[in-house]
């Protein structure tokens, strides 16, 4: 998949019997997974274009053009929603794209290297990265927070981090 794409959500199968689905936002603002026009899946073969009908437990309920039976709907479970990022908003200064955190070099304020950023999670309260240790297989969860993340630099692709006591091994 190309940098120039960003997954904004995915499908998680049929809700109820008449071909609406579930899906997952993963926009900052929920409902706007709905304004971006058609989605393509991660292989760029199929688009989408969907309707909110309402908020549910962990999404949205919608009707996707031309998907019209519950069979249809459960097929396109787990399929992943993406957009061009030139479609997406500008982010302020201190707002980041998941994407583009995955694969920066996390170093500490003495310029140590911690590992790279693996993956980034969010599970309600805020964002952590997934940083995979220097030389392992092994990760630490650091909270991306200002306070443990004082400086991100796209550009130069690290991260300065000033990580909470016991995040990382000694």
């Amino acid at each position: 998949m190309s940098d120039d794409r960003i997954c904004v959500g995915s499908i998680g199968g049929a809700y109820g019997v008449q071909g609406d689905a579930r899906i997952k936002s993963f926009c900052a603002e929920p409902t706007a997974i709905a304004d971006y026009g058609p989605l393509a899946s991660e292989d760029g073969k199929h688009t989408v274009s969907l309707t909110l009908l309402r908020p549910i437990k962990n999404g949205f309920a919608v009707r996707i053009d031309g998907v019209t039976t519950k069979e249809e709907a459960d097929a396109l479970k787990g399929v992943k929603l993406y957009v061009n990022r030139d479609t997406l908003p500008a982010l302020p200064d201190d707002e980041y794209y998941h994407t583009d955190l995955v694969g920066l070099t996390v170093l500490d304020t003495g310029g140590e290297e911690l590992g790279k950023v693996h993956a980034v999670h969010n599970h309600g309260a805020s964002d952590v990265l997934e940083i995979r240790l220097p030389g392992s297989s092994a990760t630490a969860l650091l909270p991306f927070t200002l306070d443990a993340v004082p400086t991100v630099d796209l550009a130069s692709g690290r991260i300065i981090a000033d990580p909470p006591e016991g995040v990382f091994p000694e």
